[in-house]
This record gives structure tokens, sequence and C-alpha cells, in this order.
């Protein structure tokens, strides 16, 4: 399967998640330049982690109006997979093809440390091939990744199934003690209607080898070409 990793100026996990579809998932992989408009035929999208233009104004908030980002709007909205992870899920936020938004950590603080999380759907392109419920272990590493909605968009994510990810603590409990930056409902992680655009904080590409912590990442991208 041939994928597209987008690199913005700020970008600093897009070589990662190269690493993690080439070497260790055996797939193509593709740079995508944020000038690029072209996909050059991608079968899916991958937007990294990082400080896209250096997190000014709001994290993501530039990215969204760079130029590869319409192809990208484009692509997600004629069902194309899309994943977002960290800086990645805040552009997605911010370019609309999610609900919501993520902000500071309540603490105000930088976060980078390994946390629980439990997948609460499995109609995803990038959640299929997990157990609802399972539990996974994946690192986060960010300091605005606090997800916050209005009432009702709550409501629509929860009606509609939207809801993919949850912060819980090592027995698979949703309790505060467990939300590492504040997000409201412990929400890790969320999807659009059609489960083809997927965003979430931790970062599945750095756990995809079990020498450097762990493998529960993987089944994000197997997922989709399974």
């Amino acid at each position: 399967m041939k994928w597209g990793v987008v690199t913005f100026p700020g970008s600093n996990d897009d070589r990662d998640s190269i690493y993690c579809l080439e070497r260790v998932l055996g797939q193509e992989a593709v740079a995508l330049w944020h000038k690029d408009r072209d996909l050059h035929g991608v079968e899916a999208i991958v937007l990294p982690g990082g400080f896209s233009y250096g997190d000014y104004l709001r994290c993501g908030a530039v990215a969204r109006f760079s130029p590869v980002m319409s192809s990208v709007v484009a692509f997600a909205r004629a069902g194309g997979p899309v994943l977002g992870m960290c800086n990645g899920f805040q552009i997605l936020c911010e370019s609309g093809l999610l609900p919501g938004a993520l902000v500071r950590n309540r603490s105000l603080a930088f976060i980078c440390e390994w946390v629980s999380v439990r997948v609460e759907t499995t109609r995803t392109r990038f959640t299929a091939r997990y157990a609802a419920g399972a539990c996974l272990s994946l690192p986060i590493k960010h300091g605005a990744g606090c997800y916050v909605a209005d009432e009702a968009t709550l409501t629509a994510l929860r009606d509609n199934d939207q809801i993919v990810f949850r912060y819980v603590n090592r027995d698979g409990e949703a309790l505060d003690a467990a939300n590492p930056n504040g997000a409201v409902q412990n929400i890790a992680g969320v999807t659009n209607t059609g489960g083809n655009v997927v965003g979430l904080m931790p970062h599945p590409e750095h756990a995809v080898e079990a020498l450097l912590g762990g493998e529960d990442g993987r089944t994000l991208f197997t997922s989709v070409f399974a």
C-alpha cells in the first residue's frame, strides 16, 4: 500500500512515521511537502507530530492553510484514510475534518510519558483489527493535548460512535487520575462520521517495536491494509 507522510516546517515525527511504515511494516511511503498539491497517488495519508510552523497562533492553525491541506481535505472527503497523530490531530481539528479542538494541558506543562488508552470503537479504518475495549500502551509528548468540545458535539460524538480512544488506568478505567492532560471525558482520539479520518494525541508510530517499548501501535496501520 502506498502511504503519504506530510512534512510541515516544524514537523519532527515525519521520518519516524516513514521508518514505521517502510522498515517495520513493509509499506511504500512517500514524503509529501507542505507546498505539494499533488498527492502522487497515495492510498493513505499520515499527518505526523511536531510543531508545524512553530505552533504560532494555535497548534495546527497555520498548517491548516498549507497548499497540501486542500488536497488532503479533498482526499479525506472522498473517503481516503487519513491519520493525524499529536500535531496531526490538531491540524485535522483546525481544518474541520474532525470535530472539537486541542488546547493547553491543564497542568500548563509539556508532558512526555507512556499512557494507557482504551479502544472505544472498531468501526474506523485504523481500529478495525483491534478488539473493542482493548487497552493499549502508547507514548504521548505534547503541551496542548487537552481535547475540548461543546455539549452538542460531545453528544454527537457519543451517538455516532466517533470516540476512538479514551485515557484509562491499567485496569481499563477512564478515571480522572488516568487523564494526563485534562481532556474532556478522557478523550484521546476521535473520528469523523465516515470512520476514515482518525486523530489521536498518543504516538502509535513510536510503539511498533518491542525493543523500543511496545508494539501496541502497529495495528493502527495494519488495520488499513489488512
